[in-house]
């Protein structure tokens, strides 16, 4: 955990080592503290204080008193322990003025709360302050001092009453100190609200109760340095820690961290703790044969200075650092020397603040203002000697050595001092939030009214028989915004709403170093709005002036996918091509997603387009030719149909059977009519009705051709003696039935066929992997089957009549060109079955309209041609004479 304000050189101690020593210093001097207060007798009715321990502090009275554990000294010097006599007191060396500072920002806290009506009225806060000196067993001493009281002697009654010696204790800024010291008053539910202990395992409520904190943990710091990394776009950095409890569970929660949001650790090294050279030499060799440009350092600064100097004297540059809370804001690293090489840091800081009025507070400082009758209250005569080096009651032959003696009027102004900027208060900051939210609680547990507190029995606490537990409770829902802006409370865990600010290490022209605040962190924010970071302040320590590109591979383009690499890890990755009919349009996708049915993957293989659309169209030039033709057909049909009707009285019409003529003609036009539904985008009723209309419109002609054959065999059979009787049965009743009923039975077979398995659009990506052809399915291939072998069966035997009556005498002889006729329809038809079957997509369609067109011009101009040609070109002909002359001529 964090290891203190202005004693950062002590270092951090591990935070489970230091609850083991802290058990060890209970066991010893610490406990003997908890049992000073001893009876004088068995019956003796009061107890008395044994001893005082030399601790250094400030004092002063009140109401009621707020405790203090602050690093004043870094440095313990021990007695030598001769075990002859009493050993001497313990004392302090080191005295750092940031420690200081942070007391006195706690004295100011509590007069300015003692001047506020609004706020505790009609109580006066006092505060006992304690230095830590930066060891265990000092910080243990002074907490059970502040616990147990430094009252010489107190009476005892049958029944306890009184406010405890503190209410609560702000403090103490070591994690190590606070896990020591909150495991033993956390027993007794004391509260204790540290400014400066991070360590994670502090949230652990099952084992310190009575624990709160100002500062964010440790995890939200991991979690804050992700957010950075994330938004710069840097998924390959290297890892450095310190070899404690603060830089091992924030290495491991970083790992972790870091692979949820799809980083990885280029290499992970801990910085050794007696800074061995060659350990440090193989870190920066580790760190400068990386490819990542990114390092992230969780240590204090007294692990890293080592390590830093190794990186000058390796000139390592090119590497932008990212800094943990605990070095990102100090000094010692603000050298000429340093800043080629860690200029541009990006930091996480301690959220800063403004406490109006601490400046003047603090130059109003004064050692003879301060109370002597307190043996403790010698913290203010330590800062006034260590800061003017001089002494207020000097020791003898102390002047004669040429020391100075300090008259308490020295003015601070003309002095400095180590701990910064006044304006951009951190850890001060954390410690004026922490007594208010001390004195809030109070507050609210003051205000309770009497049958609606929030204790059994709807009791309230008083100040007078106030339990450490019951101010635990309303710590606990402490709220209230400070003066700066900021929102204090606790969760569950007694961790504060986390807010960071994000520094940078601005490097000027003229060699020195402004460090800037150019983001903030807050987790109070709305979801995705934790993060506000101002990137064009951002000073970047690199010739391009730019942010650095730090990942192990390049994000695959568009239209292909990541292949990871076997034993590397998941940043490291090929980038391969996505396959035919798939895209991946992001620049991070693991995988190839195929497109929809319909769409077809680019030639970038980045984006589904629609695919092509395939079907006989009208706007083709093949289907246009075919809908010429079909009309053409039609046309020539109507044509012949109307020179027929003309000339419907002329031996050549009569002599060839006029209606069924007129009834093959219309026949024939349908032929050609209903190839115009094989055209244009199949739909289901054209699916239904082309196929239907097909057979249909077939059968109606076929079938007047076999009638007229056998017409013309009957006629021929009644030219002969004895043949009048066959020709009954051949009368223009007998035709129009037989072609109805032949028609008819053409009819079921698509009405079955329709209603088993009907034919349906369909859209077919077999013939092309780009491309969509439409078209009819026939369902039930048997139906289709059946309804072009019916086709041909009539055909066949057409045929074959035709050819048996091709000898019969000319003038009655028709067959011939029935038989011509047939033989055409019947070769086409033929040749398309297995045309139709190899043709894919629309040229199937185009096959089938082939054939009908072709038998159906081969029965039109075989069948009518001829007759046309009398009638129009050689009208002698067109004369029953004619046609009975020729017949008496061959006969």
């Amino acid at each position: 955990g964090r290891e203190g304000g202005g004693g950062r050189e002590g270092g951090r101690e591990g935070g489970r080592e230091g609850g083991r020593e802290g058990i060890m210093m209970l066991n010893s001097s610490s406990l003997s503290l908890l049992l000073n207060y001893s009876s004088a007798s068995s019956t003796s009715s009061s107890c008395r204080l044994r001893e005082h321990f030399s601790l250094n502090g400030m004092y002063q009275k009140g109401d009621v008193i707020l405790g203090g554990l602050f690093e004043v000294h870094y440095f313990t010097v021990f007695p030598e322990l001769s075990f002859t006599s009493e050993p001497q007191q313990l004392y302090c060396e080191g005295f750092t003025s940031c420690g200081f500072q942070q007391a006195q920002t706690m004295a100011f806290a509590v007069d300015e709360i003692n001047r506020n009506p609004d706020l505790l009225p009609n109580i006066k806060l006092g505060y006992q302050l304690y230095d830590n000196c930066l060891k265990l067993g000092v910080a243990l001493r002074a907490a059970m001092s502040l616990a147990s009281g430094t009252e010489e002697e107190f009476l005892l009654y049958e029944t306890c009453s009184g406010s405890p010696p503190v209410l609560g204790i702000v403090g103490d800024p070591g994690s190590t100190h606070s896990i020591a010291i909150s495991s033993v008053l956390g027993l007794f539910r004391v509260p204790m609200v540290s400014h400066y202990s991070t360590c994670s395992c502090l949230s652990n409520r099952g084992k310190y109760p009575s624990f709160f904190r100002t500062i964010p943990s440790d995890a939200f710091q991991v979690r804050a340095m992700i957010q950075i990394l994330r938004r710069l776009g840097w998924t390959w950095v290297g890892l450095v820690f310190s070899d404690d409890d603060y830089g091992v569970q924030a290495a491991r929660s970083f790992h972790s961290s870091l692979a949820e949001s799809g980083g990885c650790v280029a290499y992970s090294q801990v910085l050794p703790k007696d800074n061995r050279p060659t350990e440090l030499q193989r870190i920066v060799g580790e760190i400068k044969s990386s490819s990542a440009r990114v390092v992230v350092v969780i240590s204090n600064e007294a692990y890293l200075l080592p390590l830093v100097d190794e990186v000058v004297v390796q000139n390592v540059k090119g590497l932008q650092w990212i800094a943990s809370e605990a070095w990102s804001t100090s000094s010692v690293f603000h050298t000429p020397r340093l800043m080629p090489y860690l200029g541009g840091t990006l930091g996480i800081a301690i959220r800063h603040g403004e406490i109006p009025g601490l400046r003047d507070f603090l130059l109003s400082i004064r050692p003879n203002d301060q109370p002597d009758n307190n043996p403790g209250n010698n913290m203010v005569k330590q800062f006034w000697e260590a800061v003017f080096g001089c002494r207020l009651e000097p020791p003898a032959g102390w002047v004669e050595a040429g020391g100075d003696v300090c008259t308490g009027q020295e003015d601070l102004r003309n002095v400095e001092t180590n701990c910064g900027d006044l304006s951009e208060l951190r850890p001060e900051y954390n410690v004026y939030k922490a007594v208010y939210a001390l004195a809030h609680a109070l507050h609210d547990l003051l205000q309770c009214v009497p049958g609606r507190g929030p204790f059994s029995g709807n009791r309230c606490a008083s100040l007078q028989r106030l339990e450490h537990w019951q101010l635990v409770h309303y710590l606990q829902r402490v709220n209230f915004t400070t003066g700066f802006g900021d929102r204090v409370s606790f969760d569950d865990n007694g961790d504060a709403l986390a807010i960071y600010d994000i520094l940078n290490w601005v490097w000027l022209q003229d060699g020195s170093i402004e460090v800037e605040t150019v983001g903030v962190i807050d987790e109070s924010a709305p979801t995705g709005q934790e993060l506000t970071l101002d990137e064009d302040r951002i000073f970047w320590n690199f010739e391009s002036k730019k942010p650095p590109r730090s990942v192990c591979s390049e994000s695959c383009p568009p239209g292909t996918r990541v292949a990871r690499k076997k034993g590397e890890p998941v940043c490291c990755f090929d980038c391969i091509s996505c396959a035919e009919g798939e895209v991946s349009n992001t620049t991070d996708s693991a995988e190839c997603s195929r497109c929809p049915e319909d769409f077809w993957s680019s030639p970038e293989r980045d984006l589904c387009i629609p695919k092509g659309v395939e079907f006989l169209s009208y706007q083709e030039s093949l289907g246009l030719s075919l809908m010429t033709a079909s009309l053409l057909g039609a046309l020539i049909c109507a044509v012949v149909l109307g020179i027929f009707t003309r000339y419907r009285n002329t031996p050549v019409v009569k002599a060839n059977n006029s209606e069924l003529s007129f009834l093959l003609l219309l026949s024939l036009k349908l032929c050609f009519l209903c190839s115009l539904l094989f055209i244009g985008r199949p739909r289901l009723w054209t699916c239904q009705l082309r196929h239907a209309a097909f057979g249909i419109s077939f059968v109606l002609c076929v079938s007047c051709i076999l009638v007229k054959t056998m017409v013309v065999l009957a006629v021929f059979r009644t030219s002969k003696p004895g043949g009048n009787a066959s020709l009954k049965w051949f009368g223009a009743g007998q035709q129009r039935g037989t072609v109805l009923v032949l028609t008819s039975f053409q009819a079921a077979i698509c009405t079955a066929w329709l209603v088993s398995a009907s034919p349906t659009p369909h859209k077919n990506t077999r013939y092309h992997n780009d491309k969509i052809v439409y078209e009819c399915v026939v369902g039930s291939v048997a139906g289709f089957g059946a309804l072009l072998g019916y086709i041909g069966l009539l055909a066949f035997l057409s045929f074959l009549l035709a050819f048996l009556a091709r000898n019969l005498p000319d003038n009655f002889n028709e067959a011939k060109f029935i038989t011509f006729s047939m033989l055409i329809f019947c070769a086409v038809w033929i040749s398309f079955i297995p045309a139709y079957i190899s043709s894919p997509g629309m040229y199937a369609d185009a096959v089938e309209i082939f054939a009908i067109l072709a038998s159906s011009f081969g029965l039109l101009v075989a069948l009518f041609g001829p007759k046309c040609y009398i009638i129009l070109l050689r009208p002698e002909r067109n004369t029953k004479k004619a046609l009975m002359g020729r017949a008496t001529t061959k006969t």
